[in-house]
């Protein structure tokens, strides 16, 4: 036989023997692989539909014609350009919304397909492929994905109907069509969305040439580019969930990491042996990789399986986080390529080398004869922990450089990236260094040994810890912000949404009309109509809202910042107010001058808009209407006596033909929003509790395999006189000790955390600051549970040793002799 294949046999040997190492190295790259996986199988199936809601219509990129101002524009614009030769293809799309147990809002596409260029294609079907006379004859056709189809309750054969009442053409699958999506003939998008003789834009079909000076008044030229908004948008949303997925890699790796390195002292005789049979020193380090490469396809397989399982779990949260905050639809079932699962187990395999790899480098370079000396891996120790702190201060340095000079979302992760490897690079000194002060401080003989034995356990425990403090760390400062985000939205909603009733009419004239009859009803004591339109600046989408002059409004809508007199001067039409993320995104101030279509207004107050992934102005409402013609009443709402709110609704549902979706009471909202808030932060808080959890199985599995070498320290002390359960006592007070200690770096680290997040990160992804609160009673809850689990994983292995037998504790020095 080869060296090699002897050195393999004698290192997987020692797996039948020890199996507590084989599960614990099994485990730990199941975990990371596990979560990381699950992860990027929730951002890769998000993005997917991203790309298929893209490629609905898909072709060469193509330069569109869109209004100047507002969402749409008359189709005469188009009948007259066609008359002048341009070749262009009209496209309307709006919002359809369909009533049932689970209300759904899809984004509805009406084309022309005779007018399409010949090379685009249309949710993957090329026209060569359309039955033109079922598309857009009578009754027509509506094309829809499997998942809308499901979501909206009915079969292929039927027909759907719209919360007002328009029954859709017969439906027809397309496989190839994203969620939340429905294509229909442009003739019957205008009837379903209310919008007669009405376009969103033009796809121009040959080469763009200048408009006419008639057309370019309404009408505005965009460059070819691709469509990806959707993601773009979203993208701080996968970041976040990247981070916290690598996190949990990363702690999950910590459990490989600890078990590999104790096995590996464990094996210390093994490895003696071999060498001194003559196997080299590359030989035994090629079987050590090879028997890593097993473990990490074992676990990369059974971490992606289960990684499957909890993208599956957390994909509903998901997909109502991203639905609710950007309007993004995304499928309710995972649908992932085949090379995702492959992407699972070469990332164990990664995993397995960062884990394995410092401990077979430290191993190859101690003493031969060292590796039979349980102190000499604490005396190694010490050049470890000088070049670990030396790192730690390379990234720090790093993170206040990204604090102080980075302006993106990018630097603000790495900020948290290097800050969180810092710290935990730092834990193992000064942990080394409060045991060392306390050693000064011991007396008694028994008293030395219990710091000085918790000294020498830090090497094998140092890295379970450091994923301790990791997962508390991340722990506290997510749960910091969530907690300050929930108070700080509950008290934003209780102020912005203050009306009792909420109306969405179906139109600008049904609005008229609502408004006519509200403002004759004598329950109604506040009447708030409100208009919008949609324009863009610095190519951003921004809502434009115009309300009257009230009293309402100064006491509803609470402002960041502003000038004096802000609200009287925005009611005389001479100033402008800006969403938070819109002010940053601009980069304007209070008192800044904002050109907006055919004036400059000064901006005289800044407003918080949470989850609006738009911008959004707020303006006087005659002033709108006198500059953007287009604007639409959009909105009203009123209030009423309380005992008049049920009744005044009925009357309004049953007089203009209003369901739910459109006449809406404040507590409904309220539940709606509350809702989408809690589901957004579901995964986030699912993700570190699976952290926090992996970390104690790590401390769990530490202790477990170093209970089986700790029988040497403990036995000269019951052969001095001290009782098994006063050493029961004592390993539990050693795992306390360094619990309490990491517990308690964990917790400023984690405030750190949360500032880091509602000031740095937040403000890149979203574009809008949170204050920082800290709630004493959750870090005391969170420092009992890290206690607690920390108890928890120290509870077997101290059983063992409460029941070990005299005989067990005397072999130990029988094999000394």
């Amino acid at each position: 036989m080869s060296p090699l294949l002897i050195a393999l046999q004698a290192l997987l040997s020692h797996w039948r023997r020890h199996r507590l190492q084989f599960f614990s190295i099994f485990t730990g790259l199941w975990l990371a692989t596990a979560l990381w996986t699950g992860v990027q199988a929730l951002n890769s199936q998000a993005r997917a539909d991203y790309a298929r809601a893209s490629a609905v219509l898909a072709g060469p990129a193509q330069a569109q014609l869109v209004a100047r101002s507002g969402e749409r524009f008359d189709q005469s614009l188009y009948l007259q350009l066609r008359k002048l030769g341009w070749q262009l293809s009209p496209v309307l799309e709006g919002r359809l919304r369909f009533a049932g147990e689970q209300p759904l809002t899809v984004r509805l596409i009406g084309i022309e397909p005779l007018s399409l260029p010949a090379a685009m294609t249309v949710a993957g079907t090329s026209l060569q492929g359309f039955d033109l006379q079922a598309f857009i004859g009578m009754p027509g056709q509506a094309w829809v994905g499997p998942d809308t189809l499901r979501q909206l309750g009915v079969d292929a054969t039927g027909r759907a109907t719209s919360s007002d009442g328009q029954v859709l053409p017969p439906l027809v699958v397309q496989p190839q069509l994203a969620p939340g999506v429905i294509v229909v003939d442009i003739g019957h998008a205008q009837a379903l969305l209310h919008a007669p003789g009405q376009l969103s834009r033009l796809l121009v079909g040959d080469e763009a040439r200048p408009l006419p000076a008639a057309f370019a008044e309404r009408l505005t030229l965009h460059a070819p580019s691709d469509d990806g908004d959707l993601q773009r948008l979203t993208d701080s949303f996968h970041l976040n969930l990247t981070a916290l997925g690598l996190l949990a890699f990363v702690v999950g790796l910590f459990i490989a990491h600890a078990a590999i390195g104790l096995a590996l002292e464990q094996r210390r005789g093994l490895i003696r042996n071999l060498r001194a049979c003559g196997i080299s020193l590359n030989t035994l380090l090629i079987a050590l990789v090879l028997e890593l490469g097993v473990f990490a396809v074992l676990g990369g397989l059974a971490g992606v399986a289960s990684g499957y399982g909890l993208a599956a779990l957390l994909l509903p949260d998901v997909a109502a986080s991203l639905r609710g905050l950007y309007g993004a639809q995304v499928a309710g079932q995972l649908n992932l390529p085949a090379w995702w699962w492959l992407a699972g187990v070469v990332v164990s395999v990664f995993g397995a080398l960062l884990a394995g790899v410092s401990s077979v480098l430290r191993a190859a370079r101690l003493p031969l004869l060292a590796l039979a000396q349980p102190q000499a891996w604490r005396l190694a120790q010490g050049p470890w922990l000088r070049r670990q702190a030396l790192a730690a201060g390379l990234l720090l340095a790093v993170a206040l450089g990204c604090w102080q000079w980075g302006n993106s979302l990018a630097s603000a992760l790495l900020l948290l990236a290097t800050l969180l490897l810092a710290a935990a690079l730092l834990l193992p000194a000064l942990l080394d260094s409060a045991l060392a002060w306390l050693a000064r401080l011991c007396r008694g003989p028994l008293a030395q040994w219990f710091v000085a034995d918790s000294r020498q356990q830090l090497p094998a425990l140092s890295l379970a810890l450091m994923a301790l403090l990791l997962a508390l760390a991340a722990s506290v400062g997510v749960g910091s912000m969530t907690e300050g985000f929930r108070k700080t939205f509950s008290a934003w909603l209780d102020q912005r949404l203050s009306a009792d009733l909420y109306l969405t009419p179906q139109d600008t004239t049904q609005a008229l009309q609502i408004t006519d009859w509200l403002a004759r009803q004598p329950a109604v004591t506040t009447l708030l109509p409100s208009w919008r339109a949609e324009i863009r600046l610095q190519q951003w989408p921004v809502q434009v809202q115009g309300i009257i002059d009230h009293p309402a409004y100064p006491a509803r809508w609470p402002l960041l910042e502003q000038r004096p007199q802000a609200w009287a001067q925005l009611a005389r039409g001479r100033a402008v107010m800006l969403s938070e993320q819109l002010a940053r995104r601009l980069g304007v101030q209070v008192g800044a001058p904002l050109q907006l279509p055919n004036q400059a207004m000064t901006v005289v107050g800044i407003y918080a808009d949470y989850g609006n992934p738009k911008g959004h102005l707020l303006v006087n409402a005659d002033w709108l209407r006198g500059h953007l013609p287009e604007a639409k009443l959009s909105t009203i709402s009123l209030n009423l006596a309380p005992e008049g709110i049920a009744p005044l609704k009925a009357d309004l549902q049953q007089r203009f033909a209003l369901d739910d979706s459109r006449v809406v009471e404040q507590a409904s909202l309220k539940r709606w929003s509350t809702e989408i808030f809690s589901r957004t932060f579901a995964a986030t808080t699912a993700l570190n509790s699976l952290t926090l959890g992996v970390a104690g199985v790590a401390l769990f599995i530490s202790l477990l395999t170093l209970s089986q070498s700790r029988l040497g320290q403990l036995a000269p002390l019951w052969a001095l006189g001290v009782r098994r359960t006063q050493l029961v006592w004592l390993s539990l007070g050693q795992t306390l000790m360094l619990s309490s200690l990491t517990v308690l770096l964990a917790i400023p680290l984690g405030l750190l955390l949360a500032w880091c997040l509602v000031a740095v990160v937040n403000v890149q992804a979203f574009g809008w600051r949170l204050p920082l609160h800290v709630f004493a009673a959750q870090l005391l809850q969170l420092a009992l549970l890290g206690l607690l689990t920390s108890l928890l994983a120290s509870a077997w292995p101290l059983w063992q040793l409460a029941r070990r037998q005299p005989s067990a504790l005397l072999r130990q020095f029988a094999d000394e002799a």
